[in-house]
């Protein structure tokens, strides 16, 4: 497959631009020291917790539930989108010269999409769960069953994968005459389509109605599930049923309200300031910021995980010994 995108993506065939310019985040001389060092700290931040995140759920037999099956995968996908992007961006803070070549640009934006839309439909899967936990909750086995979930998260990478191969040949089609600064610290796409000599008519269409269903479909399943939980636990009020619904909700909204609050930032509110820091500011959030606090939300918030947390350190403290 790789040989495949190499071929596909040649510049010679397709753009006489042969390397892209990253502008990146715009740190002053002085300051380069400061910012890598803690973007730095919040990437292995990123890694190290959602890595630990993934082996506590392999290593604790109470975590082997449907839940934490979405959350390791969840684990997984920041990881690698935080990847994506920040190596890079630290890189072009202490370089000079930022540039990136065509193929390497190509491919960022592939992965960036693909685990975009990863995130959206994994998150949109365990709404799902807490919505079958509370509404169902004597047939939450039954229903949840192994083959329902290993269905759910294939059904997204197979979703994922083939709106990020859409969305990648549609823009290897196109022809990068002269311009080749992107105004932004990674290849984003919309960046990408203003830098284009060619038509991109078809790539704005494709972009803007595939986004808005990848985007908004799981946002609106989300939330209807939201409401039968919300109508489910008004049915009966109780501070013990709303105690436990939020025990049961509390990290999923967090994680939820993180991923599209920042979009709704970048898409609905108006502009402040200049527009390009505004995105700047706005895909940090989504790339550096949530990754990084997803792990802190589900550990803090939940028993389990600290429950799997202590039992590893006490083997660990028991081997060192």
């Amino acid at each position: 497959m790789f040989s495949f995108f190499q071929n596909s993506m040649r510049p010679g065939n397709q753009s006489s631009v042969s390397e892209f310019l990253l502008l990146g985040f715009p740190v002053p001389p002085e300051q380069q020291g400061m910012f890598f060092a803690l973007f730095l700290g919040m990437y292995l931040t990123t890694v190290l917790g959602n890595l630990l995140i993934i082996l506590l759920i392999r290593l604790d037999s109470r975590l082997h539930t449907p839940m934490y099956f979405f959350l390791s995968h969840l684990a997984f996908t920041d990881v690698s989108f935080s990847s994506v992007t920040v190596p890079k961006m630290l890189m072009d803070i202490q370089t000079k010269y930022k540039s990136i070549p065509y193929v390497g640009c190509i491919s960022q934006v592939y992965f960036f999409i693909f685990f975009t839309d990863l995130d959206s439909f994994l998150i949109t899967s365990m709404a799902y769960d807490r919505y079958v936990a509370i509404c169902y909750p004597l047939h939450y086995t039954s229903i949840m069953r192994e083959e329902l979930c290993a269905l759910l998260v294939a059904v997204s990478w197979v979703l994922s994968c083939a709106n990020s191969l859409c969305h990648t040949l549609l823009l290897t089609r196109l022809s990068f005459c002269a311009a080749n600064t992107v105004p932004h610290f990674f290849c984003d796409p919309a960046a990408l389509l203003k830098l284009s000599c060619s038509d991109t008519f078809l790539n704005e269409l494709v972009m803007f109605t595939v986004g808005m269903v990848v985007i908004t479909l799981p946002f609106i399943c989300i939330l209807v599930s939201y409401g039968y939980i919300g109508a489910t636990v008004l049915k009966v009020p109780s501070t013990k049923g709303i105690c436990k619904a939020l025990s049961t909700c509390g990290s999923h909204l967090s994680v939820v309200s993180l991923y599209y609050g920042a979009i709704v930032g970048q898409y609905l509110f108006p502009t402040i300031g200049n527009v390009i820091d505004k995105d700047i500011i706005v895909a940090l959030m989504y790339m550096v910021v949530t990754p990084m606090l997803n792990p802190f939300i589900y550990s803090l918030r939940n028993r389990d995980m600290k429950g799997a947390f202590g039992k590893l350190l006490t083997r660990v403290t028991f081997f060192s010994r």
